[in-house]
């Protein structure tokens, strides 16, 4: 079944966790199966993860809520759904937006040529990615003690990092 993306800024007078119920619940009640939700740690942003047979009413469930969601189709890396849903989702995300031109097949060889240097830093865990389907952006979960660790990893692998955030 495919994935989808639903991600909410939350602004300075909404609450992170009325937000996630809300867009959590509606999804749900359009037939989504959550996978994993996080809120970041300054409580700004909601990145949820559904699995969903139709796009179409997903989007249509999300409008009701009331704020702004960008939903896309992504592609799970490094983990199974499963594994997503029970592990823990790592307390760091780093994005990167990708440079016009990439596609999924290089950035899956690139992925896998590379992953194998994370055994370079023990103190970072990596977790899992997701992927935009439309190539905008990847999403990197990770466990570590510190920021700083986590930009290692990242120099390891030779990957840009466009915004590192903790999450709550």
């Amino acid at each position: 079944m495919p994935l989808f993306l639903i991600e909410t800024a939350i602004s300075e007078t909404q609450q992170p966790t009325t937000i996630r119920d809300d867009v959590n619940g509606a999804a749900i009640e359009s037939g989504a199966d959550l996978v994993e939700t996080r809120v970041t740690g300054d409580g700004s942003r909601l990145f949820s993860v559904f699995e969903h047979a139709d796009e179409q009413k997903l989007r249509d469930a999300l409008r009701v809520v009331g704020t702004d969601v960008d939903v896309a189709e992504v592609r799970l890396v490094g983990a199974t759904v499963e594994e997503a849903r029970s592990s823990g989702g790592g307390n760091f995300l780093a994005e990167w937006d990708f440079p016009d031109g990439l596609s999924m097949d290089a950035y899956l060889k690139r992925k896998a040529e590379k992953a194998p240097l994370y055994g370079q830093v023990p103190e970072v865990e990596f977790k899992r990615t997701y992927v935009r389907e439309d190539m905008d952006k990847c999403l990197c979960f990770y466990q570590a003690d510190c920021e700083e660790d986590v930009l290692l990893a990242r120099k390891v692998v030779d990957t840009p990092v466009d915004r590192l955030t903790e999450l709550g």
